[in-house]
Order: C-alpha cells, then structure tokens, then sequence
C-alpha cells in the first residue's frame, strides 16, 4: 500500500503544472552574464577545432589533448575537480577487431536468394552472432512521417535495414537513436557504393558495461544486387523476406577514456546534495583514411561549440558571490559520435546519483548560424521540446536575455534521441539538446571549421543558458516529464523508478 501511495503522489506531482520562477536579473547575475566572452569562445574553439587534434576522433591522441585542454580550462576557472582522477572520469572500454574467418550473409524472399560477398561486407559486431531466418523490417529514412510513427517495441529482434544517406546525415542519426533503444538483432546499413574501407574497418568501440547489450550488432553492405535487394522492399516489417547471418567474434583490446567533470557546490544545505546537469560532447569523428587535399573532420559547431560553451558556463558561474541553491556539474562526455558512449558511463556512474539530478542541459551545435532552413539568429531550438517543462525555463531565460526559445516543428522529436541527453533521459532525468542549428551544408564534413562560428551569437546563447541554469539550481521546485506526452512515456517510467529505489 505505501508503493501504491509513492506511486500516487508522484504521478500527481509530475502532472502539476509549475510555471517558471519569477528570475531576476541582479547586479550578481548580470556580472556573470557579462564574463560570458565572444572572444574567449574563440579561443577555446580555435585550439579544440585546431588540426593538431585531428578530429577529435574516440580513442585518439587528439582527443586525450582535448579532455586535457578542457581540465586546464576548469583548473583555470577554479572549478572544484569531480572525477576518480582529478577532473576525469575513467571509464575502462574495449576496442573491438572484426574477424571476417567464416563470415556468410544470405537474403530469402519466397524462392529467390541472395548471397553477399564478404568483400561488400563491412562487420561492426561486437560478439559471434548467428541467425537464421531472421525476420526483417526496412527502416525507410527518406520517409519522415514514416520514421516519426517507427517505435523501438517494433525494431525489437528483427533484421533492421536501412539506407543512411537516403534520410539526410542528421535523420539517419536520429534514427541510430532509435535504434540504439531498440534491441534489434542485427542493423544492415545499405551503402550504394563500397567505400574503401570496406574489408578492412578499423576496431570499434565496446563498453562491456552495457550487459543489456544495447548496442545493436551492425554491418554494412555495399553492391548492386545488395542495392536490388533493399529498393524491392517495402518500409516496414516484410512479410516474407528473412536474412541468415554468421559473423565471427571479434578481438578485444582494452582502451581507456574519460569524461571530463567540473562541479560548483550549491549552497543551500537541503539542495546541494541535488544538482542540473551541463554537458556536451567534446569528440568528433577523426580524419578520412585518404584522399587528397584536408582530410581532417574538425568538428567546431559538433559539437566544439558546446564544449568551448560548457568551459564558459562553468567559468562564468564560478563567479557568483551567491552561489544557487543546488550544485551545477558541468561534464564534457567522450564517444558520442560513437554511440553516446561516455554519457552513458556517467549515467552508470554519476558525481550526483540521477535521482538526484534534476536537469540536463546539453549543448549540441549552438556555435553556426548558417544553418540549411536559413539564418538562425537570436534564437534556440530544444530537442523534445514538449517532452517536459524544462523548455519552459529555457524560454523563460531567453525573454530575459533576447533569445527566442522555440520549437522547431521538425526537428524537435526526431532528434531528441540523437545526442547524449537521451542517456540521461533514458535514467529519468528531464534531459534535453538545445541546438542552433540543426543542419548546415558542411555538417559531418572536413569544412566545419572555428572560422565560421558566430561568436557574438553563440555568447548571446550561452547567456540564456547560464540563466537557465541558474532559474533551475535556484528553484525548490523540480523539472517533471510531461505525463500527457505518449513519447515521455519511457523517460517518465525511468523517473519513477529512480525516485521510488
């Protein structure tokens, strides 16, 4: 009876609406507002999107010197280190070698077969896998009403196949997203023209952690009569068309990386055990294997412009004589280009438990304005946005600092599962992206460089950031899930959960 009572009062208290705070900008605040500078943006930006680090790219050299420079930056500010090692959080993971001895993949439709080569065959398993006549479901990314109504319950154990550049670079990871929840048995990634890596991948990434095994298998298959095959699909799950698989276990390689963890302690004696969240990821995707010309993939807007923006943050806030109420942990998480590897250590491991954490603000490309669907200035877009009430506060801290917080009508839902909040999220926590530009025409690309970078407007955004997170460790209230939302529903759930352990 006391669970069924717990149960009650929670869900009355997540299904109240609470309005944003009265917030005022005092003297205190505005000097903090005011050390938020376009010119240390640069900076930190020029140094982080540099060729020195090549990329970025998880594990590297380059990004060993990035989680380094990022520590530097917190010493510097005098934030209060929060890792098992300093300012890192170390998480031991493991770099897995596909092994092609014995590999087979067959395609059956009524009484016609196919047989891929395994030289149009890129592995990306991460143990033996073996299935035989395994259903199979067309994931059509070039369809968005389609792909808005796909639920992770209908991906579950069947043969997922897919063609990424179909959907545009950014669809196709919002459907990762989807697909890294949905326990599929096997995702096939279609790819028109065999790149040159093709039998010979370089290791992936394995936290041997993750024992629901999360992490879909993956390959890639490449061919004309491979590309057959998929268009004579139709989207959804087949009604006849099954896939059989033989796949290796890879070899493993132990590799160790680290989240990069800063935390400026609240100060009220109840709250301060409780704490917002302010990340971003400070990877990228590394160097092309060949070619002429630049070949390196700098990554300033993805997502440096969130890392240089969560140092600022955390510079700035350091600064108030009246520290708020609930502490700040600002974390910068390695990996996500590779699956949202790093947020998801810190959710398994966090400085503050998740039950405790009552926000997540991630900051993912908030530094370019030329985006694809026009200028973006002034203005903010919030990754599911009607998923909680934390776009309230956000945009109840851009009427304060002259940023218009928004939804973007078609972009919010679909990418909320695309970048590191949504291991947060997953956890419970009310965790969202706030993005400026969702697609520009060098996204992914070797051309996205510090040089173009809006400064003045990616200060103006930090700002309202720096007031959001401000209205949300200062208020007794906490953010809620919103109970009416069926696409909260999930995250709601893991709220419960966590708050009635």
């Amino acid at each position: 009876m006391l669970k069924a009572a717990l149960s009650t009062l929670l869900c009355l208290s997540l299904t109240a609406a609470t309005p944003p705070q009265q917030f005022a900008v005092t003297p205190d605040v505005q000097g903090v507002l005011d050390r938020i500078s376009p010119n240390s943006l640069r900076g930190n930006l020029s140094f982080l999107a540099s060729d020195l680090l090549a990329g970025r790219d998880t594990p590297s050299r380059g990004l060993d010197i990035a989680a380094e420079f990022i520590a530097a930056q917190y010493r510097k500010a005098g934030i209060e280190a929060a890792g098992d090692d300093g300012y890192f959080q170390t998480a031991k993971l493991q770099l897995l070698q596909p092994n092609r001895e014995g590999f087979a993949l067959t395609f059956a439709d009524g009484d016609k077969t196919l047989s891929i080569d395994s030289q149009n065959v890129s592995l990306r398993v991460t143990q033996a896998l073996d299935l035989t006549r395994a259903a199979i479901f067309k994931l059509d990314l070039s369809d968005s009403a389609f792909l808005e109504t796909v639920t992770p319950e209908q991906l579950a154990g069947k043969v997922v196949i897919t063609e990424f550049t179909r959907g545009g670079m950014q669809r196709g990871r919002a459907a990762m997203g989807k697909l890294r929840n949905a326990k599929a048995a096997l995702t096939i990634m279609l790819e028109r023209k065999a790149p040159d890596t093709f039998g010979r991948e370089t290791a992936q990434l394995f936290d041997p952690e993750q024992t629901d095994q999360s992490q879909s298998p993956r390959i890639s298959i490449a061919g004309d009569a491979a590309a057959r095959f998929y268009d004579d699909l139709k989207p959804g799950l087949s009604e006849s068309a099954v896939a059989s698989i033989h796949a290796a276990a890879p070899k493993a390689q132990p590799v160790q990386l680290r989240n990069v963890v800063g935390i400026l302690r609240g100060s009220d004696p109840a709250l301060k055990d409780t704490s917002v969240l302010v990340s971003a990821h400070y990877d990228h995707i590394g160097e092309k294997a060949s070619g002429e010309g630049d070949r390196i993939y700098n990554g300033a807007n993805d997502d440096g412009s969130g890392t240089v923006s969560v140092i600022e943050l955390a510079n700035a806030l350091q600064n108030l004589k009246q520290r708020p109420k609930r502490s700040i942990v600002f974390v910068t998480f390695f990996g996500e280009e590779k699956g949202g590897f790093g947020s998801r250590y810190y959710a398994r491991h966090p400085v503050i438990s998740m039950a405790k954490t009552v926000a997540d603000i991630n900051l993912e490309q908030v530094g370019r304005t030329d985006s694809t669907e026009g200028e973006q200035k002034d203005n903010a877009s919030v990754t599911g946005f009607d998923y909680s009430n934390v776009a309230d506060i956000l945009r109840a801290a851009g009427a304060l600092t002259g940023i218009k917080v928004y939804k973007n009508e078609h972009a919010s839902d679909l990418y909320f599962s695309a970048s590191d909040n949504v291991a947060l999220a997953e956890a419970g926590v009310p965790a969202h992206s706030v993005c400026v530009a969702f697609n520009y025409s060098d996204y992914h690309g070797v051309g996205d460089e510090w040089p173009k970078i809006d400064y003045e407007n990616m200060a103006k955004v930090d700002r309202m950031i720096a007031v959001a997170v401000l209205m949300l460790a200062d208020n007794a209230e906490t953010p809620h899930w919103n109970a009416d939302n069926p696409k909260a529903a999930r995250y709601l759930k893991a709220w419960k959960q966590s708050h009635a352990e």
